[in-house]
């Protein structure tokens, strides 16, 4: 299937896997560009410039497919060496970086003369128009459902991405609530040229998590994820567990009162331990309401090749058939 986002990036399929924290290390990144998308090792877990691009090199002995580096620009009292990560990425030859948080525009010219091509990650279309401005060469639009940081404004991607398309004129994929071959085709009907996916790319077989997290996955519903850090504006969706209801519970007792440091035993540091060890209700990890959408835990390239099958046969025979009535 090719569009405007498989010509950019140089891959297969519109598939791309997104930026999350102790997930996206060399083994999923790589899983994914074998398997035909763009997989994306998440900078800011490798703790400093030097690991980053071991993890690249690393990645660069699994898949010689096109794979990409996610950095997200945080607020942060100890900001992370975000020239020495950049360089990291361009010294590695990844041509291409999925931002996030706050505006990237300062690091768009080192990338842009390394040849790397930019996408970032966007809640709103004013923020997506403002990427494309400062010349982003694509957008992702993540709508209310996502898992992780949705924004505040509150809007799904059913509204999100037909606005965007309304908008844009550079190419955008669909985050949020994707996880199969029905999303793909919807979010190409509403104007994206591909999506990302997280939550559904945590349960595969190749995601470096414990097994504890991907049937959490699995055994969720689309109820299961709640929002958190909402008094703060910094909300972010997570799967319901006993940290976050005690998260929840300080919220509405503190209200107004909250600082981030009441509920800092539930949200800071706590994924180490989550992902790589298991224990379930230490804290509030990111998961989407796609969660309702998984049902089991394939290998990565078993997922793509089906969500692409379905896909095509949507497009030529059951959306056919209401062409031809």
């Amino acid at each position: 299937m090719k569009t405007r986002i498989t010509e950019l990036f140089g891959i297969q399929h519109p598939i791309i896997q997104g930026g999350m924290h102790y997930v996206g290390f060399a083994e999923m990144a790589a899983a994914v560009s074998n398997a035909g998308g763009l997989g994306l090792i998440t900078g800011l877990t490798q703790r400093s410039p030097e690991l980053l691009a071991k993890e690249i090199a690393r990645c660069r002995e699994m898949t010689n497919k096109p794979f990409g580096v996610n950095l997200t620009f945080l607020p942060s009292v100890n900001t992370p060496d975000y020239p020495g990560y950049v360089k990291a990425i361009i010294d590695g030859g990844v041509k291409a970086v999925e931002t996030a948080g706050n505006n990237p525009q300062k690091w768009l010219p080192a990338l842009k003369e390394a040849g790397v091509k930019v996408i970032h990650k966007c809640t709103s279309v004013r923020h997506a128009l403002k990427a494309e401005a400062i010349g982003c060469d694509a957008v992702s639009v993540d709508g209310f459902e996502c898992g992780g940081h949705p924004g505040e404004d509150d809007v799904p991607n059913f509204i999100l991405l037909p606005r965007a398309a309304e908008e844009l004129k550079i190419p955008f994929v669909a985050s949020g609530g994707m996880a199969d071959g029905r999303s793909l085709v919807a979010a190409l009907a509403l104007g994206a040229d591909g999506m990302n996916m997280g939550t559904r790319f945590i349960a595969t077989k190749e995601a470096p998590v414990h097994q504890n997290v991907k049937d959490a996955i699995v055994a969720a519903s689309e109820l299961d994820t709640r929002l958190v850090m909402r008094p703060l504006r910094n909300t972010e969706r997570v799967l319901k567990n006993a940290a976050v209801d005690r998260l929840l519970e300080k919220e509405r007792t503190l209200g107004a009162a909250l600082t981030f440091e009441d509920i800092a035993a539930e949200v800071a540091g706590v994924y180490p331990r989550i992902m790589k060890e298991g224990e379930m209700d230490l804290g509030a990890w990111s998961c989407g309401m796609v969660a309702g959408l998984i049902h089991d835990v394939p290998t990565v390239k078993e997922l793509i090749d089906r969500i692409m099958a379905e896909a095509h046969s949507i497009i030529s025979q059951r959306l056919a058939r209401f062409d031809a009535a």
